[in-house]
């Protein structure tokens, strides 16, 4: 799977060097130019809102076994998103990191996990919606694109391969047991406890549907937020888009993302995506693929800051652990 990977990274950063030399260095350099401090201040801060936004998704489908504290998976939320952001050969590395980030602050593991678990399933199933409504723009802009017709079949595999999830985390518990047993076997020596407690805990929240929910139109409306993203970063480049063509262009760009999601960082599949779906909203590719560059640039930019902090927390506790046995020992008269 690494050396998969490894190569999926390099035919897409290869794809993406060719399409930065077809459309011209010179050009995209020049569409980037035109954002200054301001305009990507602004990107940035957009991205803490998103964070907060998929925080409280996350929060609202979490067991409160401990006091209510939103912003604890707003934190969890926040290095999930940065590691996967910033450590592309890691393929499940950001919802575990998100998990060990909260539990860090008294979260369970259990529920940290299996929180994580639905939470994912939620945003999934909010991200085929969004495709939807991509599509439902295409099909009113341009309904002789012939666009139309492979995004409805992914979304058609999309739904499927999502219950089929929610399948194997509630209804074939017997699998899942036995799969996760043998995981974890080699790891813990409770592994048998271990998995049951986590199975008992996905049900629990797969009990409150109510929760589970307003999770899933927490995660669409951040969603649709990322269509603003992409329409502020279109306006900062000059690029008088309107606000539901920059919709679809993220809506559908995220279902190429999602299929294409053992490419690390979706390196190559991004830019492609903004250039070819710009150029059907009547965006020229050069500037789709400077809308592409700024927000890598954001992701770096607001993703490194927050691994930094999350290895200080790390840190310390490692350093708090340390010092407890030497405290215990007895002091020589």
């Amino acid at each position: 799977m690494k050396r998969l990977s490894y190569l999926l990274a390099l035919l897409g950063l290869l794809l993406a060097v060719l399409l930065v030399s077809y459309y011209g260095f010179g050009n995209i350099v020049t569409a980037v130019s035109r954002i200054g401090w301001r305009e990507f201040a602004l990107i940035a801060g957009w991205q803490i809102v998103l964070f907060v936004i998929l925080g409280f998704a996350w929060d609202v489908i979490t067991p409160k076994k401990i006091m209510r504290r939103p912003w604890l998976m707003i934190w969890g939320r926040m290095v999930r998103d940065a590691s996967a952001n910033c450590l592309p050969f890691s393929q499940v590395g950001g919802f575990v990191f998100g998990a060990r980030a909260v539990t860090l602050h008294g979260v369970e593991w259990h529920t940290a996990t299996a929180s994580t678990v639905v939470d994912v399933t939620a945003e999934f199933l909010a991200q085929i919606a969004f495709a939807c409504i991509g599509l439902g723009i295409l099909l009113a802009r341009a309904p002789g694109s012939r666009l139309a017709v492979p995004v409805e079949v992914g979304i058609g595999l999309a739904v499927l391969a999502c219950f089929g999830f929610v399948w194997a985390q509630k209804g074939a518990p017997t699998v899942f047991a036995k799969l996760g047993r043998r995981i974890a076997g080699n790891w813990f020596a409770d592994a048998r406890e271990r998995v049951e407690v986590l199975q008992a805990e996905l049900g629990l929240i797969y009990g409150h549907t109510g929760k589970l929910a307003l999770g899933f139109l927490i995660h669409l409306l951040g969603w649709i937020s990322t269509g603003m993203a992409g329409w502020i970063a279109y306006h900062a480049l000059g690029v008088p888009i309107d606000f539901d063509d920059a919709l679809a262009i993220e809506a559908l760009l995220s279902a190429a993302a999602a299929v294409a999601f053992l490419v690390p960082v979706n390196a190559g599949v991004q830019e492609a995506g903004y250039a070819g779906l710009g150029a059907i909203f009547g965006v020229p590719p050069e500037l789709s693929l400077g809308v592409s560059l700024v927000r890598r640039g954001r992701d770096i930019a607001v993703g490194i800051p927050i691994l930094l902090i999350w290895q200080f927390v790390e840190m310390r506790r490692l350093r708090a652990r340390r010092q407890v046995p030497d405290a215990r020992q007895p002091r020589p008269h």
